[in-house]
């Protein structure tokens, strides 16, 4: 058992070092997925962003054209003004950028080209900083349609937020464009923000449904091997760990039902020899009630130590299921009179048996192991009592039940009354002796019959044992 214990904490251990390596790698994998997810969301807003640029000018052209086609209707003379925005990657490595507003007046921008971004990228953005510098003063915002192009560009990436609400702030959070979208208590949200334009410290503020309901559905498989295979770990554990526990305590009563074996054999075979050794070796001629007294001495112990054996056989041929049942046609009432006749021979103590059975009352049954159930629970009865017993056999509705007045059973030791080898406990009392298979005996049997029993009982009152024989009643 000392090796079963080291095994076993060793196999703790190593389970829990592998169930914190998967949280380990289970978390790393989470901010993994989480870092590109972030990346992604800020590239849709880029692109949305462009998205809208292109709607927004589209929307200006529309209002001049609209504007233009006014003022020649009216006579009046127009005067083309365009703006432009113009890029380009000089010999040093620099990327150049102009820009000419409608009044004419050009702007010339020089950054050098960052090594962690393509030049493509570059480009796109910071030209759109510059489309943003001429187009934001003139052209408004229309949120609803960013946070619908938002939408579409973070649906190509495979994103699908339950909403997406975005506002135009700058850094400090300040807003210049509402969105009525945008929840009152944000506090639930993913927020990533994107500067659109420097100059007037514009920023794009999203807000959306958090990442993590995404990252968990893509690690869902994981997630759920991982719980299955920590859980077969646990269980099969807890399934070794309880079949060990329950085979050492098979083992301690093994241990217990071979002292008490021990005991109940050497005490009859050891009365016997005296009897028979007195018998022997004294005059008894003379002393005719000695004789007889020794005599039916060594009787009695013969015949406890034949029910004793018996018991044992029985006990073993129900293991091997090689019982055999014969049943037959049994008057309850005479059977049970026998059996109460014989009980009230032992001298040790006052019993008095009360039979309550009508003289026809039958039952099919096998009468040798009927006979056996009944002496057993009668005999227990008899041993956990006092100075004196008065146990009642009754028949009513189908059942046999066995009344006593004696010391009770503990309720926490009733559900295992009828388990191999088990002993309710009683203190210090060394007058009862036992070896825990006699009530097993009475289950086996009666569940090879069909029957079943129950118990119920007070410590300090008494027990009653009801056996259901049910529709074998005659």
């Amino acid at each position: 058992m000392k090796r079963f214990k080291t095994i076993s904490t060793t196999f703790i251990i190593v389970i829990a070092i592998i169930f914190g390596c998967n949280v380990y790698y289970l978390v790393s994998l989470y901010d993994s997925i989480r870092a590109n997810l972030e990346r992604e969301v800020m590239t849709a807003m880029a692109d949305a962003d462009i998205d809208d640029m292109w709607e927004r000018a589209d929307r200006a052209n529309r209002v001049a054209a609209s504007a233009r086609q006014a003022y020649i209707e009216n006579g009046d003379s127009v005067m083309e003004s365009h703006g432009s925005v113009s890029g380009v990657k000089d010999d040093d490595g620099n990327f150049v950028t102009t820009a000419t507003n409608k009044e004419g007046k050009t702007t010339v921008n020089k950054k050098p080209l960052r090594r962690d971004r393509s030049y493509t990228n570059q480009m796109v953005n910071d030209m759109s900083q510059q489309m943003h510098q001429n187009m934001d003063p003139y052209v408004d915002f229309n949120l609803t349609i960013m946070d619908s192009v938002l939408l579409e560009r973070l649906a190509d990436r495979n994103i699908y937020p339950d909403f997406v609400a975005v506002e135009v702030t700058d850094s400090d959070g300040n807003i210049y464009r509402g969105n009525i979208h945008v929840p009152k208590n944000a506090s639930g949200c993913d927020v990533f923000s994107l500067c659109f334009n420097p100059q007037a410290d514009m920023y794009y503020r999203a807000y959306m449904t958090p990442l993590t309901r995404h990252i968990l559905s893509q690690m869902l498989g994981v997630i759920i091997t991982v719980f299955l295979l920590m859980t077969a770990f646990a269980l099969a554990f807890w399934y070794l760990f309880h079949t060990v526990s329950k085979m050492r305590t098979i083992e301690e009563m093994k241990d217990d039902f071979v002292s008490n074996m021990t005991h109940e054999l050497k005490t009859p075979i050891a009365i016997a020899y005296s009897a028979n050794d007195a018998l022997l070796n004294y005059d008894t001629d003379n002393d005719p009630q000695k004789k007889v007294t020794y005599l039916n001495i060594a009787n009695k112990q013969l015949k406890r130590l034949g029910e004793l054996v018996e018991n044992i056989l029985a006990m073993s041929m129900e293991r091997r299921k090689t019982m055999k049942l014969k049943p037959e046609s049994i008057l309850l009432r005479p059977l049970v009179e026998e059996i109460a006749a014989a009980q009230r021979m032992r001298v040790e103590k006052e019993i008095v048996i009360n039979v309550n059975m009508d003289d026809d009352v039958s039952v099919e049954a096998d009468k040798t192991h009927l006979g056996n159930v009944l002496n057993n629970l009668i005999d227990n009865a008899i041993k956990y009592s006092g100075d004196s017993v008065t146990i009642t056999v009754s028949n009513n509705n189908g059942t046999i039940s066995v009344k006593d007045n004696g010391i009770g059973i503990p309720a926490k030791s009733i559900p295992f009354l009828f388990n191999k080898f088990y002993r309710v406990p009683h203190g210090n009392r060394q007058d009862v002796r036992g070896y825990g298979i006699g009530l097993y005996y009475v289950r086996s049997i009666l569940d090879k019959m069909g029957w079943d029993i129950e118990v119920r009982s007070k410590e300090g009152e008494g027990s009653v044992f009801t056996i259901k024989y049910g529709s074998n009643e005659k």
